[in-house]
């Protein structure tokens, strides 16, 4: 199969084109590199089937050039802003990044008769409903975050361009991913700042926020799996883990794998990090798991085999 990888470049897409040049397919990855490197996908060129275009996703020519030259059967949308607490400052980046990538990217499908799309989607579609079970008919959906705002809109574009072009769409709504490459977020920022000063660890909200962290490879794994959705129209899941992990947790875990003992924990207060921070969820996960799919690790797991890889790289 022809593969492209809208956001190859990053941390969830540089795993995935590994992962599917590995099982034969020819790959190209796509990426403007605001967020990915060129380093993640170094060692991808050692495979005779991969080739990289440096593109921006939410420009329609660049875009529409590289499907016409590629021209893949199967197109993996993982272009967007990850870093949440950047576009809470500015919702240009939402607007740019992960909706307006979505657009240009079924535009070019429809234009050239790509049928298949794999889109990277996230909890914070459902907003702020701590108290709910989150499952894939959960109504009233109402992102309180840019990030999930953007994401939501482009699941209505999915839905809308997959009903008139009779294309078959897979939609993964999935949680914190973390793991090997990791360039933000809550274990990255704690091992940055701990690095700096070993002695104090400044920790927004109250640490009680409590979320399910996914290992990329996991997540990797469930795509792969499910990806040949075999009939037009959409396919979702919630994807997620056993358990969950409170923030106060993980800079315990994070101390504990860089041999800090002793750190004072400064709390910033406030049930969430940052305005439009869901402070907990909870995930049903009975559809994914009713299909033959669990994850390997658990949230906790997830967090320290995190630490452990990014410590590793960091002191080789």
């Amino acid at each position: 199969m022809r593969a492209l990888v809208v956001g190859g470049a990053g941390f969830i897409g540089s795993h995935l084109c590994e992962n599917l040049l590995k099982q034969g397919h020819k790959v190209a990855c796509m990426d403007n590199f605001s967020l990915g490197t060129r380093m993640n996908v170094e060692l991808l060129h050692d495979f005779p089937d991969f080739v990289l275009y440096e593109g921006d996703a939410a420009n329609r020519e660049s875009m529409r050039k590289i499907v016409r030259e590629f021209t893949p059967e199967y197109i993996f949308h993982l272009a967007a802003n990850s870093d949440i607490q950047a576009s809470a400052a500015n919702p240009d980046i939402e607007y740019r990044n992960t909706y307006s990538t979505t657009f240009e990217i079924l535009s070019a499908m429809r234009e050239y008769g790509v049928k298949r799309l794999f889109f990277a989607s996230t909890s914070a579609v459902y907003g702020d409903k701590r108290e709910v079970e989150l499952d894939e008919n959960t109504p009233d959906l109402a992102p309180v975050s840019y990030y999930g705002a953007a994401k939501l809109g482009s699941e209505a574009l999915i839905h809308a361009f997959s009903y008139m072009n009779d294309m078959q769409a897979l939609i993964f709504r999935f949680p914190n991913v973390i793991g090997p490459h990791l360039t933000h977020g809550v274990v990255f920022d704690f091992m940055k700042r701990l690095e700096q000063e070993p002695d104090h660890l400044r920790i927004l909200g109250d640490g009680k926020q409590t979320k399910p962290y996914i290992y990329v490879t996991d997540l990797v794994d469930a795509i792969l799996r499910f990806m040949e959705t075999e009939k037009a129209g959409i396919t979702l899941y919630n994807v997620g883990v056993e358990g969950d992990t409170c923030v106060t947790r993980i800079a315990d875990i994070v101390c504990e794998e860089m041999g800090l003992h002793g750190v004072r924990y400064e709390y910033t207060g406030g049930e969430g990090g940052w305005k439009g921070d869901v402070p907990r969820f909870r995930y049903c996960l009975d559809r994914i798991h009713g299909a033959g799919w669990r994850a390997r690790y658990s949230s906790d797991e997830a967090v320290r085999k995190t630490v452990q890889e990014v410590w590793k790289s960091r002191r080789q």
